[in-house]
């Protein structure tokens, strides 16, 4: 592990784990954007999806909803106590929670038809590398989303923080990072209330 990487996960673990018990009570209102999005990646029955770094796994049922009983939905994530706080909420019945870096996922190459991602971007150690690993774990053609159920300017208000160019998550970044990764940006939505991009695995 690098030292990037540690660094990165010590940041990761004493952001959330001190967020995670209350994560639910903080953003009551958010699941209908999130089953919107799950909607919009085109997944069949039968299919399988992961949400990589899952969080309390608000994005689960809603990714169940779209694969139906016989399809596999993951939720990965780091941070133990944001997983325990999934488990709490019963959205382990919707999928299987797993303790896992997006960096380094337990899974073969292909195993997956699609990835979601609620917020994820901004906590990457190596935003090239783990995209591309995302790309790794997905079949060609497959889809990757990345999704915030508010869009970048009304997140960084929310933050008291300037939106700028630099920012990961803006178009033409966010276009280059995919395409060096092995994902090709589709479609791109960033509105008050839903930031969406979809990608498609470049096999």
């Amino acid at each position: 592990m690098t030292d990037d990487h540690i660094h990165t996960h010590t940041h990761v673990l004493d952001f959330f784990t001190p967020r995670a018990a209350d994560w639910d009570s903080r953003f009551p209102d958010d699941g209908p954007a999130y089953a919107a999005a799950a909607g919009l990646l085109g997944l069949r029955p039968g299919d399988a999806v992961l949400d990589a770094g899952c969080g309390a796994g608000r994005a689960l049922p809603a990714l169940r909803a779209v694969v139906g009983p016989k399809g596999t939905v993951l939720g990965a994530d780091l941070t133990p106590a944001m997983l325990e706080a999934a488990a709490r909420a019963g959205r382990g019945a919707s999928g299987t929670l797993v303790r896992a870096d997006v960096a380094r996922l337990p899974l073969r190459d292909g195993a997956l038809d699609a990835v979601f991602g609620a917020g994820l971007i901004s906590h990457l150690a190596r935003p090239g590398a783990d995209m591309a690993e995302l790309a790794r774990v997905v079949r060609p053609g497959g889809v990757l989303a990345l999704f915030h159920p508010i869009g970048r300017a009304a997140l960084a208000a929310r933050q008291g923080r300037a939106i700028t160019d630099d920012d990961l998550r803006a178009e033409p970044r966010l276009r280059e990072l995919l395409a060096g990764a092995g994902w090709r940006l589709e479609s791109y939505t960033d509105e008050d209330d839903r930031f969406l991009a979809l990608a498609s695995q470049q096999g």
